[in-house]
């Protein structure tokens, strides 16, 4: 005899192996809005108008003309390190080293302009972007070198770069590139005829923005329109596989490493020639960490880093302008950053699994 129990459907949890678009969107959509609470309650316990709050964010970032502008400055820095996260992460390489590779990329730079400063800037300005990009890639050859040699753990290794490099540049910044007439770590200011040319006329938009827009292309045709791409993508799906497949996997991995490292070198060289215009030891607001995040919320998707950096672009100054009219501490927007990647992680991880109701025979 059936009962009432037996009557009621079963409910069955699958995972499948891509989720369908509207997952996707129902996903992203909820990610979204519990980010929005989350933030909002933040605002709250640290005792702004929460309306007011996001008001004040929006305004910032995206509010006018000048703040549009501001946050594509923001945002040329996390676009190139988050398409460094993407060509190491494409091949499963856990590079945590951009901040480093960041670093290394503006002494390198600094470098080459202390020794060629008397030349023109048509020739001055690529050779300092040439050895920001040789700087980086650098940095990013000595822990895959080390990897493939004695398989030390490539997380580790760039994250004790990252520290080497930092308290190097700070060595530097009080000994031999001090400024004599500043108390600070920072070198004397760079000539105007190193400085990046400007784009839009009394702004901050500089020539690096362009330079990270033609890298997020030139990524998205390697991965995915060469036979380096390929090598690249069946490392990260299935190392094993690769070589069966006559992959080369500690060349490939020593390439995308160079690579990675280069894009990184060249956030850093950006915003010394093209924001700061002098070193400091304060070069990078994370930018390079931030760039992981970028990359994941972009799915690795060279093409999708771009606006999601713009994104974080607008809440790194967003918050500023949030600090000057609320009582929210700009430091707040570390806190979103944490907030949104979580959220938006879960979601894509939820959106694998279906949820499907049987009923009892």
């Amino acid at each position: 005899m059936e009962t009432a129990e037996n009557k009621k459907p079963r409910i069955k949890v699958e995972k499948r192996e891509h989720a369908s678009p509207i997952a996707q969107i129902v996903a992203l959509v909820g990610a979204v809005a519990l980010s929005i609470i989350v933030t909002g309650l933040l605002m709250y316990i640290g005792g702004a108008d929460i309306k007011a709050g996001f008001i004040a964010l929006f305004e910032g970032a995206f509010g006018s003309r000048q703040a549009i502008i501001e946050s594509l400055v923001k945002a040329t820095p996390l676009i190139l390190t988050g398409l460094a996260t993407v060509v190491a992460f494409r091949a499963r390489i856990w590079n945590i080293g951009q901040e480093g590779q960041l670093y290394v990329g503006a002494i390198a730079s600094y470098w080459a302009y202390l020794q060629f400063n008397s030349l023109p800037p048509i020739i001055l300005l690529p050779l300092i972007i040439l050895f920001a990009l040789i700087g980086g890639a650098l940095c990013g050859l000595i822990p895959a070198v080390i990897k493939a040699k004695f398989g030390v753990d490539e997380i580790i290794i760039t994250i004790m770069l990252n520290y080497i490099v930092i308290y190097f540049l700070s060595w530097l910044l009080s000994g031999p590139w001090k400024d004599p007439n500043h108390y600070y770590q920072q070198s004397p200011s760079i000539l105007e005829s190193a400085h990046f040319p400007i784009l839009l006329a009394h702004s901050r938009l500089h020539l690096g923005f362009i330079l990270a827009i033609v890298a997020a292309i030139l990524i998205y045709l390697l991965l995915s329109k060469t036979p380096l791409g390929y090598e690249i993508n069946a490392l990260g799906l299935n190392p094993t596989a690769a070589r069966f497949q006559g992959i080369k996997v500690v060349k490939t991995m020593i390439i995308v490493m160079l690579i990675s490292g280069a894009l990184s070198g060249l956030a850093g060289t950006g915003e010394l020639f093209g924001v700061i215009y002098r070193l400091k030891s304060t070069i990078s607001l994370g930018y390079g960490y931030a760039g992981i995040i970028i990359a994941m919320l972009a799915g690795l998707n060279p093409l999708a880093v771009v606006p999601v950096a713009i994104l974080f672009g607008g809440l790194i100054n967003g918050s500023y302008y949030l600090q000057t009219t609320t009582n929210v501490p700009a430091s707040i927007v570390y806190v979103i950053q944490a907030i949104v990647l979580l959220f938006f992680l879960g979601a894509r991880a939820i959106s694998l699994y279906k949820i499907r109701f049987i009923k009892n025979d």
